[in-house]
């Protein structure tokens, strides 16, 4: 599998972010991105390839040729490991690195180097578990026999986003002692990276941990700016903490493994940093999409590379979601009611935040603030992506203004939505629109 570097000498950036208040609603407004990309995804490879030449009239200088072939397979050995790609998240004394690339699960020192103490606890889940925990415990402790590490395997699905789960990790934190020096590692998908986050912000009032996303959807978000927590039965991740972690590891060597549909889900987060904030990177996804789908290395890598600079950027700016940062939450209030209402793990995360997404996109044109061809190309890549485009049968206009109701952006009665407004890749943060338009996307995508 190709670096994710691949492409990097060859990637231009010009970014200019602003941001300006009217009326009191927050306005971000699109960047200024000059992309230069070379005219394909080939990988490219630094490795040595070695031809031996066989023959008897070799055979007399046999050890001499022994020596230089393992001169040799040491340097093969040594230019086969990429440096990743590293994505600064800048937070001041919690700033951190999201290290990006292939095999990196097979380069200790990358974990190693964030691990605090002698313990560490890798929370994973049954589907995990017997891909890559052997996998991640080697890393940890090569090399290093004073570490010691633990795990905790817990059931795998939203439906297990809860505090019961919750505490199977405390359990084991607590009965195998481990103490404020220890460091948790979360390995797997967003469910798994919420509820260890959460755990480590709270265990003995906050230990260290590092985040190993195992699917696209955890790789381009969930995994970066310190949102941790679990779901309630009224409504999805009501409870949490923003607690950052020491790195961000993504190996991308395991989306080999990853289901088509959770490939799929993912997607909706990266189309959204395009729709929101970064028009140029939105054109790509639809010329790319089919490669995307496909699992090309290069493709992937920028992918994930591009999404997780977009959102640090917008962490950087906004650690807590005071504003600009509730931004990236396009289509979320829509898809979390979704989520509750039909049922947690019914439909996957991402593929609720497609529906939700259309929607807002629909109720941002019924408001006159887009014209129709970004809600065409809205509709067309998230369809291109394998994605749904209409919320399930069974959610109801009421169904989606009671779980909405609820929703953490919700102030003083006041319930905020994410709408695009203007061009391709810019978006609004407010309570001040019409009711009417609201009311009418609902009874559109609602029988009832």
């Amino acid at each position: 599998m190709a670096s994710s570097s691949a492409t990097s000498s060859s990637l231009n950036l010009i970014v200019r972010n602003s941001c300006v208040r009217e009326n009191s609603d927050l306005f971000v407004k699109g960047r200024n991105l000059s992309v230069k990309l070379s005219s394909s995804f080939a990988p490219t490879t630094n490795s040595l390839r070695l031809n031996r030449i066989g023959g008897s009239s070799l055979v007399g200088i046999e050890s001499k040729k022994s020596r230089i072939i393992s001169a040799a397979n040491s340097v093969m050995e040594q230019s086969s490991i990429r440096a990743p790609v590293t994505v600064d998240v800048d937070l001041g004394n919690r700033s951190y690195p999201i290290y990006i690339g292939s095999g990196l699960l097979d380069q200790p020192d990358l974990l190693q180097r964030h691990v605090h103490g002698k313990r560490v606890l890798v929370v994973t889940n049954t589907t995990v578990a017997p891909l890559y925990l052997d996998k991640v415990i080697s890393a940890l402790t090569h090399g290093n026999s004073s570490i010691s590490v633990e795990s905790v395997i817990l059931p795998d699905g939203e439906k297990y986003k809860n505090m019961d789960t919750l505490m199977k990790v405390f359990d084991k934190a607590i009965g195998s002692r481990f103490d404020r020096r220890s460091t948790f590692v979360a390995l797997g998908g967003g469910v798994i990276g919420d509820m260890c986050g959460y755990a480590a912000a709270s265990f003995l009032r906050g230990v260290n941990f590092i985040q190993i996303p195992t699917t696209v959807m955890a790789q381009v978000d969930s995994s970066v700016g310190g949102k941790t927590g679990i779901n309630h039965t009224l409504g999805k991740n009501l409870i949490g903490a923003f607690y950052q972690p020491q790195c961000v590891l993504v190996d991308t060597d395991t989306l080999h493994t990853l289901p088509e549909r959770e490939l799929a889900s993912g997607f909706a987060e990266v189309v959204k940093y395009g729709l929101i904030r970064d028009a140029e990177f939105f054109k790509w996804q639809e010329k790319n999409m089919d490669l995307l789908l496909a699992r090309d290395p290069s493709a992937l890598a920028y992918a994930i590379k591009r999404s997780c600079e977009n959102k640090a950027e917008v962490v950087s700016l906004d650690e807590k979601e005071g504003g600009v940062r509730a931004t990236l939450n396009l289509g979320h209030t829509f898809g979390h009611a979704i989520e509750t209402g039909f049922g947690y793990g019914q439909w996957l995360h991402g593929e609720a935040v497609a529906a939700g997404t259309v929607m807002a996109v629909d109720m941002s044109y019924r408001l006159g603030w887009i014209d129709e061809s970004i809600v065409k190309r809205t509709y067309d890549i998230l369809q291109k992506a394998k994605l749904p485009i209409t919320p399930p049968d069974v959610m109801t206009v009421e169904m989606f203004k009671s779980f909405m109701a609820v929703d953490k952006k919700v102030a003083d009665g006041l319930l905020r939505l994410i709408l695009l407004k203007g061009p391709l890749g810019n978006c609004v943060f407010t309570g001040d629109y019409d009711r009417k338009a609201l009311d009418e996307t609902l009874r559109a995508f609602c029988k009832s």
